[in-house]
């Protein structure tokens, strides 16, 4: 979104600017108005907002909620207001104006990118079974475009062949059959063709609407943003696939076959984020947050839409160190809840040295810091809807809460599940796209309270 910043020079220039349009077809009572809603502007800017707005509106779409509050005295026309931003308009993060406020996105943007934030939640899922059915490896090459599967049992052989030299087939799978190999091969090759078929749904769609004038400033920089991380997470993919076909990495005695955990986490990290990224553009797209009234802001809501913030972080945090779990294998170190072998903290907690490896290398560290986080973080959800209790939330805020309550406790019930029956994959499958879920859930709320910082500072 276009801002303004307004002074002294830039009314002389706006005044100058609507004398000397000579073909703007205005009648003179609606030139009048134009000029009185312009200075209302800048009389309630001035009084209400001028020593605060700039440091605290930054980012928020207020500019909406001024035009509203203008448009009662002045009703400037549409083609008036697309004018002003080439009389006066130069950057500035001091408050946003009726010129570019106009601009409405296309509805169909917003769905076009929650379809995409639903086929990435697909990959994720996906995702995550190809590494519980330790698919992963099947696949030792890598094309941008992908290639079809092997036409025939001698192409087949030939894929069995190069996997053989991979160093999983070496040390664990060297029995495996023909039968075997194909079903973790297509595993693999599924995933990545999903990612290539999100790929060709997010580029082509962007590049058509981008020509047609579908989005504003703001929105294109989102669009190259979200695309830069898609290509990213594709080659991130790939970075990780090769840390467990480097036979260097697994010349130790205790070495098993698989991916980097720091490969993984990064890779499930930037999935997540650009999820998040879709996911929250298409909710500013279809759904809004709601504006609620200035009277409903009380301190206890500002610390209430804090606390959403944090819950959003700790599921994120709590997701991450899955992926450590995740990546080695760590669920299946200690399968007794909530003791870990008769033990609140076992003994090899800290067996590694130096000792700060242990949180990202050691299977039962890890798997202790992911129970610690899991708790923790359903503590804190739960502590926010009871908070929520009272405060004069919108309604769907209040289903927000009601959601992301629901997905804390089912998928803490769900992480205890699989650790009680080691790890079976359709419930291990379940956990994975559980935590993608409550991260959903914890975007909606902060979404929804979104506007709230700066309904305090929008004039009354």
């Amino acid at each position: 979104m276009q801002q303004l910043c307004i002074n002294s020079h830039d009314i002389v220039k706006f005044i100058v600017y609507l004398e000397e349009l000579p073909n703007l077809c205005l009648s003179e009572n609606k030139y009048c108005n134009i000029r009185f809603a312009f200075f209302i502007a800048i009389i309630q800017y001035s009084l209400q907002t001028m020593l605060s707005c700039s440091r605290l509106l930054k980012g928020h779409r207020t500019g909406p909620a001024l035009i509203r509050s203008f448009g009662q005295f002045s009703r400037i026309q549409p083609p008036v207001r697309n004018v002003l931003p080439k009389v006066i308009a130069r950057p500035c993060t001091a408050v946003s104006t009726a010129a570019t406020a106009q601009f409405a996105t296309p509805k169909v943007v917003g769905y076009w990118l929650f379809g995409i934030a639903g086929m990435a939640f697909g990959a994720v899922a996906l995702g995550g079974v190809t590494r519980l059915t330790e698919s992963g490896l099947s696949m030792v090459d890598w094309k941008l475009f992908g290639r079809p599967p092997p036409a025939d049992e001698a192409a087949w052989e030939e894929e069995l062949r190069k996997y053989s030299e991979s160093p999983e087939f070496k040390y664990k799978n060297s029995q495996i059959t023909m039968n075997e190999f194909k079903f973790i091969w297509y595993m693999e090759y599924g995933h990545r063709m999903w990612g290539r078929a999100i790929g060709a749904c997010y580029y082509l769609p962007a590049a058509v609407m981008w020509a047609k004038g579908y989005f504003d400033k703001a929105m294109k920089r989102r669009i190259v943003v979200m695309g830069a991380l898609l290509a990213c997470q594709g080659l991130l993919g790939w970075y990780m696939v090769k840390s467990g076909l480097d036979h260097k990495n697994f010349e130790g005695p205790s070495d098993v076959p698989r991916v980097s955990q720091y490969r993984l986490a990064s890779h499930l990290s930037a999935a997540m984020v650009l999820y998040s990224f879709l996911f929250w553009n298409a909710l500013s797209v279809l759904t809004p947050a709601v504006k609620e009234g200035v009277a409903k802001f009380t301190p206890q809501v500002a610390k209430f839409r804090g606390m959403a913030m944090g819950a959003k972080a700790l599921v994120f945090l709590t997701a991450v160190s899955g992926a450590f779990v995740a990546g080695l294998d760590a669920g299946l170190v200690y399968n007794s809840f909530p003791l870990m072998a008769g033990r609140i903290i076992p003994d090899d907690i800290l067996a590694l040295s130096p000792a700060l490896s242990n949180f990202t290398e050691n299977p039962t560290t890890v798997q202790f810091d992911h129970r610690i986080l899991g708790t923790t973080t359903l503590a804190f959800i739960t502590a926010l809807a009871l908070k929520s209790r009272g405060l004069p939330l919108s309604p769907r805020a209040k289903t927000a809460v009601i959601a992301l309550t629901t997905m804390g406790w089912m998928q803490v019930g769900l992480g205890i599940t699989t650790l009680l029956l080691y790890v079976p994959v359709p419930i291990a499958a379940l956990h994975q796209s559980g935590a993608l879920l409550t991260l959903t859930s914890a975007l909606w709320l902060s979404h929804e309270l979104k506007l709230m910082k700066a309904l305090k500072y929008v004039p009354k």
